[in-house]
């Protein structure tokens, strides 16, 4: 089954669920700022997107601006800010069969989902 975190009020997730809702596939919806991923989930996600936590997040994000901009920061640290602040996490992020993508390029999305 494939997950989608998901944030309606971004065009790009939207665009991107919809794309999975035509794909008819079956598919979970994960509302990820109110099911905010566990910082243990959030590790287990990184592997899956085989990405450095910082590449996880928005850093043009205010929350992230006013508080983590130029600071020396961890793996754990910057987990633990996405696991606090879940809006700081990209989305939208794919995941099936134990892999994940970033899914904001439905090309890419499109190929994942083959």
């Amino acid at each position: 089954m494939i997950q989608i975190y998901h944030n309606p009020r971004c065009g790009k997730s939207r665009t991107c669920l919809a794309f999975i809702e035509q794909s008819k596939q079956e598919y979970e919806i994960i509302q990820y700022l109110t099911a905010t991923p566990s910082f243990d989930e959030l590790k287990v996600l990184l592997e899956k997107l085989n990405l450095q936590p910082i590449q996880l997040v928005r850093i043009k994000e205010k929350i992230w601006i006013d508080n983590f901009k130029g600071k020396t920061l961890n793996n754990e640290q910057i987990i633990q800010a996405m696991a606090d602040h879940p809006i700081l996490i990209e989305r939208p992020i794919v995941v099936k069969n134990g892999q994940a993508i970033i899914g904001r390029d439905i090309d890419l999305v499109a190929s994942f989902l083959d």
